[in-house]
């Protein structure tokens, strides 16, 4: 696969699903089948370097003009596992999220309105076409949300440093956890949450994203990986960050009706991130 560049893009995580080949439909099967045995198989660096890429002509491309057919691969127990990128629908999707985060004028210059209104007629017609349609793949920019960290375990966590030096090796932290395992701390973490607060936030994070988990087969894997975001996070920190242990205390704690030590693991998770935070600002 050619490279279209060899920056190092941050500051996203991910948190993905990788299915069993067995879940897919024919053919798609068998391209996943034969896609899984190829030996220069992309990274996520790969695949944010394709997106940019369509961003630098003039006008820019929002969304790619066809799906891909890449995906990431792994292996669980034995059974090969993808877990399909879906650009171009993740693409939409994005699209659909930035008016939260920039003022119109802003939008404006970064993708014109016309631009932007084509898109989403060309989004509209397609989900009319593929109306059960849902991503493999959730991007987080800046931070990895409370709420993706109740699915996994200290235990599953998978920290290498890295080489430490310029063009080797960056830093990976991720978790991989069963999608049984996911579910089920789903539902625990919602009980929980539900009898110490009426509503808020990490309440309907964790119900939208146990509604995603739902529409896979039940022998996924599924991986929070910190992605570029281990490019923001203050050296040293990276070996220390602990998040999933944090919320799992917190959420714990609330089942005990331990208020105090709730929030003292709720403070520890905000100031490990808050550095990130301030990054985001100055930029």
């Amino acid at each position: 696969m050619p490279k279209v560049s060899s920056v190092v893009v941050p500051y996203a995580a991910y948190l993905r699903v990788y299915e069993p080949l067995a879940a897919f439909p024919q053919p798609e099967r068998d391209h996943w089948t034969r896609y899984a045995r190829r030996a220069d198989l992309p990274s996520y660096q790969d695949e944010l370097r394709r997106s940019l890429a369509d961003l630098l002509p003039t006008p820019p491309v929002p969304v790619p003009v066809h799906e891909s057919a890449d995906a990431f691969v792994l292996e669980a127990d034995g059974v090969v596992c993808v877990c399909p990128w879906r650009t171009r629908l993740r693409g939409w999707q994005a699209l659909e999220e930035l008016a939260e985060d920039f003022p119109e004028p802003v939008l404006d210059a970064l993708l014109p309105p016309v631009l932007r209104r084509q898109a989403a007629q060309d989004y509209g017609r397609w989900l009319e076409r593929n109306p059960d349609a849902r991503p493999w793949i959730r991007t987080a920019t800046w931070q990895v949300p409370i709420n993706w960290f109740v699915l996994v375990s200290d235990a599953e966590r998978e920290y290498d440093k890295g080489g430490g030096d310029p063009g080797s090796a960056a830093p990976v932290l991720r978790y991989r956890t069963p999608m049984v395992q996911a579910r089920r701390r789903v539902a625990r973490g919602l009980r929980a949450l539900r009898e110490a607060v009426d509503e808020g936030p990490l309440i309907d994070g964790l119900v939208d994203v146990g509604r995603w988990l739902e529409e896979f087969h039940p022998r996924s894997v599924v991986e929070l990986d910190y992605g570029g975001l281990v490019h923001a996070l203050p050296a040293g920190a990276l070996e220390h960050d602990h998040s999933a242990a944090d919320v799992a205390e917190g959420i714990e704690a609330l089942r005990r009706g331990d208020g105090e030590a709730a929030g003292a693991a709720y403070g520890r998770l905000v100031e490990r991130w808050r550095a990130v935070r301030d990054r985001r600002s100055a930029n």
